[in-house]
């Protein structure tokens, strides 16, 4: 195959604002990998099936961002444990027998994200938000925190949402009001996944010895909560984290190279928000 350029590409919608391209092209650079590409496509889910239909021999891979985790699922030939888990694709390979294979790195994105920073276990955590990104929240937490997990809810079907999937992950699912939302701080890890903005009225509540804020937003960088938390000293795990944590296992996945170059994809990346 070393002869055949090959092509991978994030698809989503929005999509002009993904960082995507800067990080696996940086690999690819990286890697010496000269014959790849990466692109990015506003596709929809009306669009989905007839973009993956008209893909040739030349595709190694593909990038899901929202709306497209869920609805690519039905158009794969097989998905991996985790992805199952938390019904909801982010990668897709495609093998030389031309299956096309789905995985979530989102999940353990999240935890080498964590683990980078020297957090293998927690007693507790505290979940902000109750969305797509809260799901994959509870999955690594499945993994890191050995009690209960308290999340911060606006509407009780989204509650109702978080106690079954935490039914489901494993994980001890406590349910709490959002306008209780300040009582989340003193948890030892604090999961941010709510949109931007919404945390900015807690950054005046920061604890003086916080624990670890998780707050998978990268843009605008840093956010109240996330500066607020720097500033009493807190350890802080961002967006960036998560999209280069992520993107590393995609880049292995699709090109078979490992390991992937975590400080150069890092690098730009950082370099990419700051020219923003």
């Amino acid at each position: 195959m070393a002869d055949i350029r090959r092509r991978a590409a994030v698809l989503g919608s929005p999509i002009a604002h993904s960082l995507s391209p800067v990080l696996h092209r940086a690999a690819y650079a990286e890697l010496g990998l000269d014959d790849w590409s990466y692109d990015r496509f506003e596709v929809d889910e009306a669009a989905l099936p007839g973009f993956v239909a008209g893909l040739d021999a030349s595709w190694a891979g593909l990038s899901l961002t929202m709306p497209l985790k869920r609805a690519i699922i039905p158009l794969l030939d097989e998905i991996s444990a985790t992805a199952a888990s938390v019904e909801a694709v982010n990668t897709v390979v495609f093998t030389e027998d031309g299956r096309r294979v789905g995985d979530n790195t989102d999940i353990p994105g999240m935890i080498a994200a964590l683990r980078e920073r020297g957090i293998d276990k927690v007693d507790s955590a505290a979940v902000l938000g109750a969305g797509a990104t809260a799901s994959s929240a509870l999955a690594a937490l499945a993994a890191v925190c050995a009690g209960p997990v308290t999340a911060y809810v606006r509407r009780p079907e989204r509650a109702a949402e978080m106690r079954a999937w935490g039914e489901r992950l494993g994980v001890d699912v406590l349910i709490a009001d959002w306008a209780d939302a300040a009582a989340a701080l003193g948890a030892p890890l604090v999961i941010a996944t709510t949109p931007a903005g919404a945390t900015d009225a807690l950054a005046g509540s920061v604890p003086g010895t916080p624990g670890i804020l998780f707050d998978v937003l990268y843009e605008p960088w840093p956010t109240a909560l996330a500066a607020a938390w720097s500033a009493r000293g807190g350890a802080v795990v961002g967006g960036l984290d998560l999209l280069v944590h992520q993107a590393l296992l995609q880049v292995e996945q699709m090109t078979g190279r490992v390991p992937a170059p975590l400080a150069a994809m890092r690098q730009a990346g950082e370099a990419a928000l700051a020219a923003r």
